[in-house]
């Protein structure tokens, strides 16, 4: 046997070995740790089509990408107004397109086109002034402004679920964008569908405001009310509820829900709280969330490191609010209302609650990745089985057997 054909056998021989080392790991699932470590740290990856997994269907909602983005700019607007002596009280709109505030006198109207103008370039403006009555600004948003959300929120809705996914741990995921306002997810080899659609489909939206306590109001009692005249019901949406009894609620407050497990006998306790609409704080100004262990029955709670800015403004609110309570809100429910003690400096805070480990981990990668710019709804959700896929490998590794036997003999 000459030189040359001992070559091309010991190459042949060398790339059979090094195929099978690489393989073992994907089919033997008791290989030693060793091997999959230091010889096969990879494997092979499977696809949704060979080992199962979800496939999502998401529709990014951009009618309320286009409400939010003009909520934030009526509420900005309406406290510089307050800083300039300038006040501006908001009315009920019919249309959720248009932001209505009330102002104390014609005298104030071209201070506020000033400002608009000058500080709020995405926003239009109609003035309507009648003798007689107070003047009202009518507050829009540009149609530049809409196209640019429509252009941009899905994009960016995009990644941010990457970003999550890939925080979650999943191998080799697809996320791809459907036509205007859909994202297609393939997820293979997820055990636990239900916490992965939840992590997908929070919108994360954290928001500080101060917990309102007017004397002589009694909530529950209100609540009651309007159950019993039909105008709300458990589960409906709490808008409902806080239109229903807006002329009984102090102004520029809302009534929320704080939702409260015991660790001890697990009684499930809510309680309506009275927040101011002002919103103090975002989830913008987080740099960081980890998963802590701590409290009394260490429970996991979520500790928040914030910005330099966001430092200095919880510094500011907390040394202003001492005695008060202030309520940490994601995705409009109230996960913990605590009274503030002292000035908070050092840019920290946590949100505390009967939190498992998984739900406190959750929480903390969407409050790291950021909040969606509008909701998401899952359109489609199917979960695929690996018996198909599997049928498909045994197929595969009888005909390339088969095929290697073939090759040998001819």
């Amino acid at each position: 046997m000459n030189t040359s054909l001992k070559l091309k056998l010991g190459l042949l021989v060398f790339l059979l070995v090094l195929s099978v080392v690489t393989i073992v790991p994907s089919f033997y699932s008791a290989t030693p740790d060793w091997w999959k470590k230091y010889m096969a740290p990879e494997g092979l990856r499977l696809g949704l089509d060979l080992q199962g997994g979800m496939h999502l269907v998401l529709k990014v909602d951009l009618k309320k990408a286009e409400e939010n983005s003009l909520e934030l700019a009526a509420n900005d607007l309406k406290d510089t107004l307050s800083e300039q002596s300038v006040s501006a009280i908001r009315t009920p709109s019919v249309s959720p397109d248009t932001v209505i505030f009330t102002l104390p006198n014609t005298s104030s109207i071209e201070q506020v086109k000033k400002l608009v103008a000058e500080d709020f370039p995405d926003i239009d403006t109609k003035i309507e002034s009648q003798e007689g009555s107070f003047p009202r600004i009518i507050l829009t948003l540009k149609d530049a402004k809409k196209d640019y959300i429509k252009k941009h929120s899905v994009d960016q809705s995009l990644e941010i679920i990457r970003n999550r996914i890939d925080q979650f741990g999943v191998a080799e995921p697809v996320i791809i964008r459907q036509g205007e306002d859909e994202i297609v997810i393939q997820l293979p080899g997820v055990k636990d569908p239900k916490r992965a659609m939840k992590l997908l489909g929070d919108t994360a939206q954290l928001e500080f405001k101060l917990v309102a306590e007017p004397a002589g109001l009694n909530l529950n009692e209100l609540i009651e009310k309007a159950k019993k005249s039909g105008q709300w019901k458990d589960g409906e949406d709490l808008k409902k509820l806080n239109r229903a009894l807006q002329n009984q609620l102090p102004s520029d407050t809302t009534i929320s829900f704080e939702k409260e497990v015991d660790p001890q006998t697990k009684v499930e306790r809510i309680t309506p709280l009275l927040l101011e609409n002002k919103t103090l704080m975002t989830g913008e100004m987080v740099k960081d969330a980890q998963v802590r262990i701590g409290g009394t029955f260490n429970e996991p709670y979520v500790s928040l490191d914030l910005t330099g800015r966001g430092g200095k403004v919880f510094g500011q609110l907390t040394e202003k609010n001492v005695g008060r309570r202030m309520a940490i809100v994601l995705d409009n429910n109230v996960r913990s209302a605590p009274v503030i003690r002292e000035r908070i400096l050092g840019g920290s805070a946590q949100i505390s609650g009967t939190f498992t480990h998984e739900e406190a981990s959750d929480l903390a990668i969407v409050l790291r990745v950021g909040a969606l710019p509008a909701p998401v709804d899952i359109i489609q959700n199917m979960t695929v089985g690996a018996s198909l896929g599997q049928d498909s490998i045994n197929k595969g590794l009888t005909s390339g057997v088969f095929g290697t036997i073939m090759v040998i003999g001819f």
